[in-house]
């Protein structure tokens, strides 16, 4: 405990003054009239991170966060900066399209050394999840691609794993899928008897796509392809599909606010990570890197958890994981790190995806219309 101006404060509230006093004191800290427009992935997670850091860093600044929604990819992002008309400030990246943004000069590099350190004083660098750490964007959280059913569609034999996802006699009825081969590959191979810890290896070889492609056959006049996360909680509650891959957290959101008989499936799960990075030439560019040193500050980060189940991605920052502010559930077990969760989990590669995605984004293509 360490006094000031007569208070007594712990290191964590020390550091949160200390990031939120440097905040105000940056040259160019904009005026109430000034707004920063951030790009995000919609629905029950927009409103989340609403609550969580852009409104506190309004009412911290006073500039106006303005939301934007969209379904990912770096298209709009290329064609801004590729114009010099770039009008979105800030954005929420999957990591490998994060790195290949920054590959392609289309995000400001960001120096991990210069985000928050940890309430230890620990550096961000050592305090980030190993697989997050990059110059692309500032590590935002840790979200799973899983599949969910409807408890109605199964009253009494019930999916349990991955491998049931494609077993269409034992579990008959369409699937929904995203319209895209991340996550599909590494869930056809590890049906298809893969290690989890084995699943990149195996695509890193042309036998190895092929298997992958091979077992999404197996099911592909089963499957409804969505593209928007809002789209697979929709599908199974209005039993278009039995069951659908999804992020976990808007099948979390379905469950607890609306009520929905859905189960997660966790066996399996694709874990990956989410960035905030900022996009080349933006006009506000001093604000945003302002907003992004305020987001990174595991108050802010963690305070997401209380809507959604996505989890921070700093160590710090998990032992302030508590319960949901709406129902008061305990949110630890639905988070995709927690222990029960993990056990056959596979661990995105953005490397592989960052070096793979347009060939494999080509061969999805052919396959789809095939």
């Amino acid at each position: 405990m360490t006094t000031l101006s007569g208070h007594w404060w712990t290191p964590r509230q020390l550091i949160t003054l200390l990031v939120a006093g440097t905040l105000m004191a940056l040259p160019g800290m904009a005026g109430a009239d000034e707004s920063l427009t951030v790009v995000t992935w919609g629905g029950s997670y927009a409103k989340a991170a609403q609550k969580a850091y852009f409104e506190p860093f309004t009412e911290h600044t006073g500039i106006e966060v303005r939301i934007e929604d969209y379904n990912g990819g770096l298209a709009e992002v290329r064609a801004q900066v590729e114009t010099g008309n770039v009008y979105w400030d800030v954005i929420d990246l999957e990591i490998p399209d994060a790195v290949r943004g920054c590959d392609e000069g289309l995000l400001e590099l960001i120096d991990i050394d210069d985000l928050p350190p940890a309430p230890d004083g620990a550096p961000a660098r050592d305090d980030y999840f190993e697989e997050s750490r990059s110059d692309c964007g500032a590590g935002g959280l840790v979200y799973s691609t899983i599949y969910a059913y409807n408890q109605i569609s199964f009253p009494e034999n019930r999916p349990a794993t991955i491998e049931d996802f494609f077993d269409t006699d034992k579990f008959p009825g369409r699937r929904g899928m995203r319209r895209s081969p991340a996550a599909n590959l590494e869930f056809a191979l590890l049906a298809d008897g893969v290690a989890a810890d084995s699943i990149y290896a195996v695509l890193d070889t042309p036998e190895g796509i092929s298997r992958a492609f091979r077992k999404l056959d197996t099911i592909k006049d089963q499957i409804v392809w969505w593209e928007a996360g809002a789209q697979p909680p929709q599908m199974l509650a209005d039993r278009e599909v039995v069951m659908s891959t999804a992020y976990n957290g808007r099948i979390f959101n379905a469950q607890v606010l609306e009520n929905q008989p859905f189960t997660i499936v966790w066996d399996g799960q694709l874990l990956a990570s989410g960035v905030i990075a900022i996009v080349a030439g933006t006009p506000k560019l001093e604000i945003a890197r302002q907003f992004v040193l305020f987001a990174s500050q595991i108050e802010y980060m963690a305070a997401v958890s209380r809507y959604i189940s996505y989890s921070p991605i700093r160590h710090s920052a998990l032992e302030l994981i508590n319960t949901h502010l709406e129902t008061g559930v305990d949110m630890r077990p639905h988070m995709p790190t927690y222990p029960n969760n993990m056990q056959r989990a596979v661990r995105e590669d953005w490397e592989w995806w960052s070096d793979n995605a347009d060939e494999m984004n080509e061969r999805f293509s052919a396959w789809l219309v095939r």
